[in-house]
């Protein structure tokens, strides 16, 4: 007996990323022959795993893809990124007209 298939619906969103880390991804799901999108949905089940989506030889591959793109972020920086400008992440723009909203109506704004 075969492994499942799993019936899924996917679809279209536009999430913002650092461009280098893009780069790399798009780089790293060519050379594989798959979607960015298949890359991100196996990489996001692998965490949810609490397990690493790669193996020994993908890492060596990711670190070369990192260096040719001048990628030097590491998981270190996840919190601590800001835009060119200055501005902080959009998420954290939205805590604070949240803020600002709830002490004016006296009532939370749901959460999205």
């Amino acid at each position: 007996m075969g492994p499942a298939n799993y019936v899924i619906e996917r679809v279209q969103t536009g999430v913002r990323m650092e461009k280098r880390l893009l780069k790399v991804l798009k780089a790293f799901a060519e050379f594989h022959d798959m979607t960015l999108g298949d890359l991100l949905e196996g990489i996001v089940l692998h965490a949810f795993d609490g397990k690493c989506p790669f193996e020994k030889e993908s890492l060596r591959r990711i670190k070369e893809l990192k260096s040719f793109y001048g990628l030097k972020l590491d998981s270190r920086a996840s919190h601590r990124m800001k835009e060119k400008g200055g501005s902080a992440s959009p998420r954290a723009s939205r805590r604070v007209v949240r803020s600002a909203t709830k002490q004016k109506s006296g009532r939370r704004t749901p959460r999205v």
